[in-house]
């Protein structure tokens, strides 16, 4: 029983527990700012139901290292209708903006006029692949809004990570190169598949050294959407002494046309691991990039060094 005072003689006192200190004190919980501009993930490729669903996951990671998070899908290839496009996506943001600018004023509220941003635009790609960011440029202009494009996810070591994870996830890699023991199946030669050409063969080869050393085994980088080029890798790297070919597709999935990658990895006569997808690291890499854009939250994901 209580007393005025406090507890009664004999119960336990329930103290407070003391903020902790120093470096291992966690971090406060960064919350999006009020009026932030709001974060559209440009979706390549032909849109479904499956790419919406990928889409959808992203941003779900992306709000739940940002809460409060703004965010809105838009489809290079939409219809406005189910899947809206680019272009209407931001106009619409823009002009959200405006009015809701105009609502607090009318009711009375002190609040600043709207500048900066509407939108940052994040496109999802994991590699350059110049024909769609044209085509990302161009909608941005066509939106006449005030937008902020940012660069692509990679390279980035969270991307070697995420490779790493769908080649074990396939049985083609130790899930943790500490352990000792060995995958029966596991490749020792990797094709990183990208698509945008030899732009995008450079950048993933960059990942591609991150990812060889995590496995330490050989990966070449090889683009998808040029005739002959995977299975031209394969050649180089059976030449070098690799015997077990594995394709590591270095994509996030809606950017790369129906039935390439799979024509690719028949041709080269390898096994595969899945696309990226809506791995973790693809929501926490969207968001810094968003976060990077606007100043606001200048973390870098964890476990990886920003590039």
């Amino acid at each position: 029983m209580s007393t005025p005072t406090g507890p009664a003689s004999g119960l336990p006192v329930r103290m407070p527990r003391p903020r902790q200190s120093g470096r291992h004190r966690r971090p406060e919980p960064v919350v999006a700012p009020e009026g932030a501009a709001a974060l559209v993930l440009a979706v390549p490729g032909t849109p479904s139901s499956a790419t919406r669903s990928l889409a959808e996951e992203v941003i779900s990671i992306a709000r739940s290292e940002l809460p409060g998070l703004h965010a809105r899908i838009a489809y290079l290839d939409g219809d406005d209708a189910e899947y809206p496009t680019l272009v209407s996506v931001l106009a619409d943001s823009a002009a959200e903006r405006i009015a809701r600018f105009e609502q607090a004023k009318a009711a009375g509220r002190e609040v600043a006029e709207p500048e900066g941003p509407a939108a940052v635009v994040v496109p999802l790609l994991a590699g350059p692949d110049n024909a769609l960011l044209r085509r990302i440029r161009q909608a941005v202009m066509d939106s006449r809004a005030p937008v902020e494009l940012t660069d692509v996810l990679g390279p980035h070591p969270l991307l070697a990570e995420a490779l790493h994870v769908r080649l074990s996830e396939a049985g083609l890699a130790r899930a943790d190169r500490a352990r000792l023991f060995t995958v029966a199946t596991a490749a020792d030669g990797i094709v990183l598949a990208t698509v945008g050409g030899e732009e995008a063969v450079q950048a993933a080869g960059i990942t591609g050294m991150l990812l060889a050393a995590r496995l330490a085994v050989p990966v070449m980088a090889a683009a998808l959407d040029v005739e002959g080029s995977v299975a031209s890798i394969a050649d180089q790297l059976k030449a070098s002494g690799s015997v077990q070919l594995a394709v590591a597709p270095y994509l996030v999935g809606p950017e790369v046309t129906e039935g390439l990658l799979d024509a690719a990895v028949k041709e080269a006569g390898c096994a595969t691991a899945e696309p990226l997808g809506a791995y973790p690291a693809i929501g926490k890499l969207v968001l810094s990039m968003y976060t990077t854009a606007l100043g606001i939250a200048p973390v870098t994901p964890q476990g990886a060094q920003a590039h």
